[in-house]
Order: C-alpha cells, then structure tokens, then sequence
C-alpha cells in the first residue's frame, strides 16, 4: 500500500500532465450520458408500471429478470451490437441506472396513499390535476432517492464500461496502474472515483432539496 505522500505526488504528476483531467472528463462524461438515458427511461417505464395494472403484468416480471443479470455478462453483447467504442460504454451504464430508477418509481406510485387519490377524485380533479397536485409530490421523495441510487451504480458500472478498450477514464487509469505496476496510480484513480461519486451525489440531493422543503419529517438532533 503506498503511503499517503506518494499518492499526493501522483496526484499532482497526473494534474500537472493534465492527464487526471482529461480522464476526470471521460469519465464524466459517459457516466452523465449513461445517467441522462437511464433517467429517461427509468421514469418512463416506472410510472407507466407504476400506473397501469396491464403494462405492470406486461413489463415487470422480464424487467425483473433482466436485473438479476450480471453487468458482466452484457459486456459481450453490448460489444458485438453496438461495438467496442462509446455506445456500448454508455449503454452499460444506462442498464445499471435504468433499474433502481424504474423500481423506485413504479414502488412510490403503488406506495401512494388511496385516501389522497379519493380525496382529489372528490375534488374531481382531472387526470393531468391528479398527477399534478397529488401523484407528483407523493412520489418525488422516493423518486430523489431513486435518482441518487441509480448515479451510484452509474459509478460502479462506468467501471466495467471502462474495461470494454477504453483508453482514456478513470477506469482506464486502474488498468494501466495494474498493468504497469504502479499501486499508487490505482489509489489515485480511486480516491478520484469517490470525490467525484460524492460530488455528484451532493449536487443530486442540492437541486432536489427545495422540491421537498414541504416534507414535514424528523430531523436527528445536531441536524436543525
């Protein structure tokens, strides 16, 4: 294990070189392409599951095996469909944020109160006034945290994705410290993946922060 001071003068060979940038940029970059298609698809599918009985009995039980497949076990699927270059990296990472987004979704919709929905249908709201004033703001808690989960695997899987020929990423960064010997570039690569997975997630829990200022919840004490 390398001592702290030599993971420093790594650190700051790589920053000088604008070697760690460049990779930080990467990475980023596939993880935020990989978040946005999973997001995308994730919510869709969720409160289309969420929402309807049939499409539920339809969709869920294959969704629910698919999960249970290994990120692994894509990688050479991926790579003879869509190739060994940036498509198949971002496909990787979309599946592994694709489900906990779609889960989180589809079980904070079945989660909704009834007696909320029947007070709107009292009201008579409308479909569109029922998702608005009722569904939505039962279902954003659990769906922040869903977002939140799923860039979490979005940084696990960007690593396998970076092991399918990348030459650039921090994924990239472990293999050639392996490669080369040099356990010093692997704890750098490290530590970068977990200031930047943090970073990440700190901004997720930021811009949702005043879409639920409305929550009435506990706060453990030393918190207020």
């Amino acid at each position: 294990m390398p001592p702290p001071s030599r993971i420093y003068e790594e650190f700051a060979e790589l920053t000088r070189s604008g070697e760690l940038l460049r990779h930080i940029a990467a990475t980023l970059t596939r993880v935020a392409a990989g978040f946005g298609f999973g997001t995308i698809a994730g919510t869709l599918l969720g409160a289309l599951a969420g929402y309807s009985a049939l499409a539920r009995r339809l969709l869920d039980p294959s969704l629910q095996g698919l999960r249970a497949v290994p990120s692994i076990a894509w990688i050479p699927l991926f790579i003879l469909w869509l190739g060994i270059f940036e498509t198949s990296k971002i496909a990787l990472i979309a599946g592994g944020v694709f489900f906990p987004i779609y889960l989180g979704v589809m079980g904070a919709i079945l989660a909704v109160d009834r007696k909320i929905v029947e007070v709107g249908r009292v009201f008579r709201l409308s479909g569109a006034a029922m998702v608005r004033r009722i569904l939505l703001p039962a279902v954003l808690p659990a769906y922040v945290l869903s977002l939140r989960a799923g860039l979490g695997l979005g940084w696990m899987f960007v690593i396998a994705a970076e092991f399918m020929g990348a030459s650039e990423g921090l994924g990239y960064l472990l293999i050639d410290g392996q490669q080369l010997g040099k356990p010093a570039e692997i704890v750098a690569a490290i530590f970068a993946f977990a200031v930047l997975g943090k970073a990440t997630d700190a901004i997720v829990a930021v811009s949702a922060a005043p879409l639920l200022r409305w929550q009435d919840v506990f706060v453990p004490a030393g918190e207020h």
